[in-house]
């Protein structure tokens, strides 16, 4: 489920209110008329979650039909069954990850759609009872029973819908994925990802076709593994290391079993 806005509200409480109360960080009215203008850090993580998806759909691309590629030259050094099959790799798994990626998104934002309108027709029949558990949440969170009556107050009248919809469920109204945003976006991460592999077995010659694929993809995959762990905060090189494995591990099988097939006469 993608990220919501966080409902935190704003410096300026009372002075006995512990050092570690919650912040507004969206622009807007705080709870003694200041406006804040913090960054607002869920934005930015669903953009690296979009940019993390681009990364993993790219290194999809590149390792399917990289291992399609090097499997059928194994088998023969003509170049027409490398480009069939190639290009076959190219169209299929570019669709087969949007379809997925739709279907998906689309149960995702489905089950979103149903809870905000679960949501708003509670609010509309039980506000005392809705106020009550915003009460309870922020009384959860630390906060006194007097402050968080407060901000529960001061954020129904400002947005009771939004106020609930992140204090309960941390997702945001307009903040619902569109799945052909997201298919779209897989399938053409997946494009620009077996673009390397293609380019990599068809126009180099026959002799160092196969090593010059097996270097660039693996070269590739390393700095795909790395920049998905750096988005997410993990660590690159372990990262790297295995992807560069998995990835070596699934080209050598395919060239082992397209040279087993070619020798044999079955290609």
């Amino acid at each position: 489920m993608a990220p919501g806005r966080q409902g935190w509200f704003a410096e300026g409480m009372n002075a006995d209110e512990p050092a570690d109360a919650p912040k507004t960080t969206s622009a807007g009215p705080g709870l003694n008329g200041h406006l804040e203008t913090e960054p607002h850090g869920n934005d930015i993580a669903h953009r690296l979650n979009w940019l993390r998806a681009g990364v993993l759909g790219a290194n999809d691309g590149i390792v399917s039909v990289a291992a399609i590629v090097v499997g059928v030259a194994g088998a023969t050094a003509e170049v027409g069954p490398i480009l069939t099959a190639g290009v076959a790799g190219v169209v299929g798994g570019a669709v087969s990850m949007a379809l997925g990626e739709y279907v998906s998104v689309s149960s995702q934002s489905d089950s979103q759609r149903a809870l905000i309108e679960k949501e708003r027709r509670e609010l509309a029949e039980e506000p005392e009872a809705e106020l009550a558990e915003l009460t309870a949440i922020y009384q959860a969170k630390g906060l006194t029973p007097e402050t968080a009556a407060r901000v529960a107050r001061e954020l129904t009248a400002h947005d009771v819908l939004a106020a609930h919809l992140s204090a309960e469920l941390n997702i945001d109204e307009e903040d619902i994925v569109s799945p052909w945003h997201a298919a779209f976006a897989s399938a053409i991460a997946f494009t620009i990802g077996a673009i390397l592999p293609m380019l990599a077995i068809l126009l180099p010659p026959p002799a160092i076709r196969v090593p010059l694929t097996f270097v660039s993809v693996l070269v590739a995959l390393a700095l795909t593994g790395a920049l998905g762990a750096w988005i997410g905060g993990g660590s690159r090189m372990r990262a790297a290391v295995r992807v560069v494995i998995g990835g070596a591990l699934a080209l050598a099988a395919t060239f082992v079993i397209g040279n087993l097939l070619g020798a044999s006469g079955v290609v």
